[in-house]
C-alpha cells in the first residue's frame, strides 16, 4: 500500500482524520480524503494512541519461558500438582526439562535433594519465578559440573557442598548447557503487538556480546517489530548502535549488596561514558544504599530505579530532589500481592509498589511487566495501578492508587524517557500508534487488551483484529 488512512479516529480529544505515509503521521484533519492505492480504516471514533512502550521486560526469558514448564500458582499449587508436571514434561532434545515460575508456597524451598524426590531420571532446572534462583536437581548438578568456588552464587551446605542452589547465576549456567540457540522472538512480537505495544526495554544485566548480536538480528529481521533500548548492553557499545543501548543495568542483589566503594565506582564508570544508571533495587536497603551511592557520584539524567518494590515515604522527595525516574510494576500486586502481604512486615504495607506518591512528587512514573516474571499484559498491569488488589481479596495500599488515566500515560511514555508523557501525534513523528475499538473514556472506564484493534509500528501494521 502506498499509505493508510485511519478515518474519524478520538485524537487527543477531537474526532479527526489520519494519514499515514513513509513510516510516519503525514496529516491530520477533519477533510481528509483517501487517496489512490492507500488503504483506510474506519475508527467509528475509536481512540487512536501513541503506541505503549514495556519499559523493563527479558526478551529471551520470555521466548524460552514459553517452552517450559509452569511450576508454581496459579497453575500448580502443591507438591503433589509439580511432581505430576516435572513428570509429564517432555525433556529437550539434549535431554532437560526446564521449569519457571516456582513458589515457596508450592513446595518450600527447593535443593537438589527436593527436586531428586519430585523427579530424578533426568536433569531438571527450575528457575524461581522473582527469576534471581536456579534450582538443580543431582543430574543437572553434575551435567554442568557444579562444585564450590565455580561461581559465587553457588550455595553451599554448612561442609561446603553445593546445594544445587545458583543465585544470580545465569550466564554461568548457560555457559554449562547444550543448549539450541536463543529462541526466536516472532511469537514474542507478535504477542506484544497484539497489546498495542511498540516499544521494548530489555532489562537483561550483563548481556554478552552474542545476546546483543541475537537481540539486533531478531529486531533488523522483523521477527520482534518493536522499537527496542537494552539496559545490559556493554559498556563499550557505541550511541548509535542499533538497537539503542540504553542506562546501564545495575542488580542490587537481595542476596549479597555490594560495597558502597564498589557501587559508587560502578556508577561511575558507566557516568563516564555517558551511560545513565538502570538500577535493580527490591528493598528498603538496597535503595537506600543506592541513594547514598548517586549522593556521592552525582546524577546523569536519565538515572532509573527499576521496580522500587519497597519505598519508605522519606525516601520519595528524596528520589525527586535528585531526579530521578522510576520504572515500576503493579503488576505483581494482581499476581502474587497477597504473598507481599504475608511476607512483608506489616509497617511496609505502605511502602510496596508506590505509584501516586511518585507522582504526587512529580517523579517521572512509568510501568512495565518484567515478563516473564510479571504479568505481560499492559491492560491488567494499569487495572491492578487503579485497584491495588491482590488475589486473596485484599488491597495492597489503596493510597497508591492512580487513575486508569494515570496508569494509561505511564505506558505511553517513549523507551528513552520513562515517565515523561506520550508524545504527540503531530505530523512527522515516526507512526506508531494504536487503535481501540473504542473511545478513550469507555476504554479507561474498563481496559483490556481486547479493546485492540490496531498496532502500527513505523507505518507498518503490525496487529490488526481480524
Amino acid at each position: 500500500m502506498s499509505g493508510l488512512l485511519i478515518r474519524d479516529a478520538e485524537v487527543e480529544g477531537r474526532r479527526c482524520s489520519v494519514r499515514v505515509r513513509g513510516g510516519v503521521v503525514a496529516e491530520l484533519g477533519t477533510g481528509l480524503v483517501r487517496a489512490p492505492r492507500e488503504e483506510e480504516i474506519d475508527a467509528a471514533g475509536g481512540a487512536l494512541l501513541p503506541g505503549l512502550t514495556d519499559h523493563h521486560l527479558h526478551l529471551f526469558a520470555l521466548a524460552a519461558a514459553v517452552a517450559s514448564v509452569r511450576c508454581g500458582p496459579p497453575d500448580v499449587g502443591d507438591r503433589p500438582a509439580l511432581r505430576a508436571a516435572l513428570h509429564q514434561a517432555v525433556p529437550d532434545r539434549h535431554g532437560w526439562v526446564r521449569g519457571v515460575g516456582y513458589d515457596e508456597r508450592v513446595a518450600g524451598p527447593l535443593d537438589a535433594a527436593g527436586l531428586d524426590a519430585l523427579r530424578a531420571d533426568v536433569p531438571v532446572r527450575v528457575q524461581h519465578r522473582s527469576g534471581a534462583l536456579w534450582m538443580l536437581n543431582s543430574l543437572a548438578a553434575e551435567r554442568t559440573g557444579l562444585a564450590p568456588g565455580r561461581h559465587p552464587g553457588i550455595e553451599r551446605d554448612d561442609a561446603g557442598r553445593p546445594t544445587g542452589r545458583l543465585w544470580r547465576a545465569d550466564d554461568w549456567l548457560r555457559g554449562r548447557l547444550s543448549e539450541a540457540p536463543a529462541p526466536s522472538l516472532a511469537a514474542v512480537g507478535r504477542r506484544l503487538a497484539g497489546y498495542g505495544i511498540t516499544a521494548v526495554t530489555d532489562a537483561t544485566p550483563r548481556l554478552t556480546p552474542e545476546s546483543v548480536e541475537r537481540l539486533t538480528e531478531e529486531a533488523r529481521s522483523g521477527r520482534l517489530p518493536q522499537r527496542l533500548l537494552l539496559l545490559g548492553a556493554p559498556l563499550g557499545t557505541p550511541s548509535s548502535a542499533r538497537p539503542a543501548p540504553g542506562p546501564w543495568k545495575i542488580v542490587l542483589a537481595d542476596s549479597k549488596l555490594p560495597d558502597f566503594t564498589e557501587l559508587t565506582e560502578e556508577i561511575g564508570a558507566a557516568h563516564r561514558r555517558g551511560r545513565p544508571v538502570a538500577v535493580h533495587t527490591v528493598t528498603a536497603v538496597s535503595l537506600a544504599l543506592l541513594l547514598a551511592a548517586l549522593e556521592r557520584t552525582g546524577v546523569l539524567p536519565g538515572d532509573r530505579i527499576e521496580h522500587a518494590a519497597v519505598v519508605p515515604a522519606e525516601a520519595v522527595p528524596v528520589v525527586r530532589r535528585l531526579g530521578l525516574s522510576v520504572v515500576t510494576q503493579p503488576g505483581f500486586l494482581a499476581d502474587r500481592g497477597d504473598h507481599f502481604l504475608d511476607a512483608t512486615p506489616p509497617h511496609e504495607h505502605t511502602d510496596l509498589y508506590r505509584c501516586a506518591s511518585f507522582l504526587r512528587a512529580g517523579v517521572p512514573l512509568a510501568l512495565s511487566s518484567d515478563a516473564p516474571y510479571g504479568p505481560l499484559d499492559p491492560w491488567s498491569v494499569i487495572r491492578a495501578a487503579t485497584t491495588r488488589g491482590v488475589p486473596g481479596g485484599r488491597t495492597a495500599n489503596s493510597a497508591e492508587r492512580v487513575t486508569a488515566a494515570q496508569a494509561l500515560a505511564a505506558y505511553l511514555s517513549p523507551p528513552h524517557s520513562p515517565g515523561s508523557g506520550p508524545p504527540r501525534p503531530v505530523p512527522g513523528v515516526p507512526a506508531d500508534l494504536v487503535l481501540l475499538t473504542v473511545p478513550p473514556a469507555e476504554a479507561l472506564s474498563d481496559p483490556s487488551a481486547d479493546l485492540v484493534r490496531l498496532t502500527l509500528v513505523g507505518g507498518r501494521i503490525r496487529y490488526l483484529r481480524s
